[in-house]
């Protein structure tokens, strides 16, 4: 009953951060204006300014939800609290991947090489899940996988944009993770893959869960260890990866928030799974609008935002998880 009070809570708090999401931004509007924009659209000024921060709104949504559920889905599979989605090069799939097309195929607009981005986290994905040892893969082996091909393609990554300016002028704010790109057809484009993803993650709560209690106890229960294996690598890379191809790379999202939520809901994901959901945009949205307010009339982008308040956090973590082994 109390965690289903706090579920509720958490959807009054994600709606009062979306509201906000709307409300402010670099430019100042009235609440006039934005109900305005919202209900009486009309191509004025602010009519124009709300519905771009409702497409930007609407992908932090879709993305944090993402960023949360493959962070939840990657600790739990890999045993270890303190893994994100960029452990097992998922990211750096992606970045490699865009870097790629816009140096060599010269694709220039978002929907170009919003696909590449996908593309390249899934064959990341797939790589990592075969070096990891396949049907024999297991949360080490993944991994050391994800770690060693993450090094190897940023520095791919580096080189190219090193030697290249023009992918490096329209790099720069990507790779750093943002949502002030989003439009319509970005959502439309990421959107079933979203759902997909989301849909596999929660399916994978009950086998994930007899898995935490050790590999023979999970067989005895009746789990399927490799197919569970399997498809919490695959719904990793189809909601990472799609998040990343819409908004970039953004860090420690997918980390802290699942590893929050565990502190009050336990280690049940039927329960950590829609938490890291709902509170997960929470922290991406609520990041984008301190972006937008601390660097007026510029903004200053999602992912820094993220990374900002996502390092002393992970500092702390880090430090509290090794106080409790010693």
């Amino acid at each position: 009953m109390v965690r289903a009070f706090g579920l509720a809570l958490a959807v009054a708090i994600l709606v009062l951060v979306a509201l906000a999401s709307i409300a402010i931004g670099a430019k100042e509007l009235s609440l006039g204006q934005v109900w305005h924009g919202l209900f009486e659209d009309s191509g004025t000024y602010g009519d124009v300014v709300v519905a771009e921060r409702m497409s930007r709104t609407v992908l932090g949504l879709l993305a944090g939800a993402a960023l949360g559920l493959a962070g939840a889905v990657l600790q739990a599979l890999t045993r270890n609290p303190l893994a994100d989605p960029g452990l097992l090069g998922i990211n750096a799939g992606a970045s490699a991947a865009v870097v790629t097309a816009i140096t060599f195929l010269g694709v220039t607009s978002l929907s170009g090489y919003v696909w590449f981005a996908f593309f390249g986290a899934a064959a990341v994905g797939a790589l990592v899940w075969f070096l990891g040892g396949s049907r024999g893969a297991t949360p080490v082996r993944l991994a050391l996988a994800g770690t060693a091909i993450s090094a190897a393609l940023y520095g791919y990554l580096q080189a190219v944009m090193i030697m290249d300016d023009a992918a490096l002028g329209k790099m720069r704010f990507w790779t750093v993770g943002s949502l002030s790109a989003a439009t319509d057809s970005t959502i439309d484009q990421v959107l079933p893959f979203l759902l997909a993803g989301t849909v596999l993650a929660l399916a994978l709560a009950r086998p994930l869960n007899a898995m935490a209690m050790g590999d023979d106890t999970a067989k005895a229960l009746g789990a399927n260890l490799n197919r569970t294996r399997a498809l919490s690598m695959l719904a990793a890379t189809v909601l990472c990866g799609a998040a990343t191809a819409a908004c970039g790379p953004i860090v420690f999202v997918g980390l802290m928030v699942p590893h929050v939520v565990r502190s009050f809901t336990g280690p049940d994901l039927r329960w950590i799974l829609p938490y890291a959901a709902i509170l997960s945009p929470v922290l991406l949205l609520g990041a984008d609008v301190i972006g937008r307010i601390v660097a007026r009339p510029a903004e200053l982008q999602v992912g820094i935002v993220t990374a900002i308040l996502g390092g002393p956090v992970f500092i702390y973590l880090v430090r509290r998880r090794r106080t409790a082994q010693l």
